[in-house]
């Protein structure tokens, strides 16, 4: 059967906008990869190798409160403002080739490319939902499967470039510039819809309406875990790696594990998002959290044990941590105005991501207090109390279409 021009548009612009993300993402995690490198070349001080990394999350905070209140994803083509913040976050971090590692330049420059970044990932998720309503929690999965791979790249790419640091920034940033320039080349959706004016009370949306408010409620469980988890677990296994093997080997296979963790969440994101329009999405939520939950616990026994036995552990940490971020996302677009559903995505990530640039700042310093381990378990947290606020939308839900 010959695919019709939507379907075909469709399919394009979805394969534009997912190349795009992985390119435009690769950026975030720069500064983790590239980090044992730079420490090797200039002294840094912990407090800001922790800044290095929770910089990029202030700054993401920073610009996703301002383009949520000011309701750019939907007043504006994103596709526009989608390449205009990557081409800028492409150009933020090849900064880091000018400045000294560990500076207040460098620090300055990974804050300047979160905030470019809060018009990529947010702004895609508002391109991607607007293909789509009866296939969306497949389509958030693919791209919050696309970011993932993204975010996983420094990792792949610190090895491929071995100690040389700055071809890793220099690779990342073209392909990011490539990306935002890609994304022009997609389509917008028969959902699309835009918004013609500024309108602030738009985000009171997720205070207002109870199954906007639970959607929140979880994905803020899950952000209690995952940008923490995925910032230090190269560090952390590493650690644990450490205590069996000799460093040089336990270095390496903690970036492999690094790399590996976050990139099964990709995959098992989009997983989740094949069977999340028929089981529900509230139901692959659930599934997620309670296995992220588990594992996170698991791993932090296994600490200091078996290497294979740790890798093991923090592999399936990795797949479960993930597949219930698109959900939550997709769950607000499904409660939200279709005018509005970008700047309540958005605003969503917001304050997420204010909510983990306490994490992984807190996280090294908590873990050299307390052991990895004990870190490890408190991330759990996060997980638990998502579950209870699934559970109650999945009853309110279900209770609705009762009626």
């Amino acid at each position: 059967m010959t695919p019709t021009p939507l379907a075909s548009s469709k399919l394009r612009s979805l394969a534009f906008l997912m190349v795009a993300q992985i390119a435009g993402m690769s950026l975030w995690f720069m500064s983790s990869a590239i980090l044992p490198d730079m420490t090797a070349e200039a002294a840094i001080s912990d407090s800001r190798q922790a800044l290095l990394s929770s910089a990029v999350q202030a700054g993401f905070v920073a610009g996703a409160l301002a383009s949520a209140i000011l309701g750019l994803p939907d007043r504006y083509d994103p596709r526009r403002l989608f390449a205009l913040c990557a081409v800028g976050a492409s150009m933020a971090n090849l900064s880091l080739l000018i400045s000294t590692p560990g500076s207040d330049l460098a620090i300055a420059a990974r804050f300047a490319t979160g905030a470019l970044l809060a018009g990529v990932y947010p702004v895609g998720l508002k391109i991607a939902v607007g293909w789509g309503k009866d296939d969306r929690g497949l389509l958030v999965g693919i791209l919050v499967g696309a970011l993932t791979f993204g975010s996983a790249a420094p990792h792949l790419l610190a090895l491929l470039g071995g100690a040389d640091w700055r071809w890793t920034v220099s690779v990342a940033s073209i392909a990011a510039l490539a990306g935002g320039l890609l994304v022009l080349g997609s389509t917008l959706g028969p959902y699309h819809a835009s918004s013609g004016h500024f309108d602030i009370r738009a985000i009171a949306t997720a205070w207002t309406d109870r199954k906007v408010r639970l959607a929140y409620a979880g994905y803020l469980g899950h952000m209690w875990e995952l940008y923490a988890m995925w910032a230090w677990i190269g560090v952390a296994t590493t650690a644990s790696f450490s205590l069996t093997m000799v460093m040089a080997e336990a270095v390496t296979l903690g970036r492999i594990i690094a790399f590996g963790a976050i990139a099964a969440g990709g995959i098992a994101c989009i997983i989740g998002g094949l069977y999340a329009d028929r089981l529900g999405k509230e139901t692959i939520a659930l599934i997620a959290l309670a296995v992220s939950c588990a594992s996170a616990l698991a791993t932090a026994a296994s600490f200091g044990g078996p290497v294979w036995l740790t890798c093991i552990c923090a592999l399936v940490w990795g797949a479960s941590i993930l597949p219930d971020s698109a959900q939550f996302s997709a769950l607000v677009a499904d409660h939200s105005p279709p005018d509005k559903a970008g700047s309540l995505m958005t605003f969503q990530t917001a304050l997420g991501f204010a909510l983990t640039f306490l994490t992984v700042q807190v996280t090294p310093v908590l873990a050299d207090a307390v052991s990895w381990p004990v870190v490890f378990s408190i991330m759990a947290l996060g997980p638990a109390f998502g579950i209870v606020a699934m559970l109650r939308l999945k009853h309110l839900t279900s209770t609705a279409a009762v009626r």
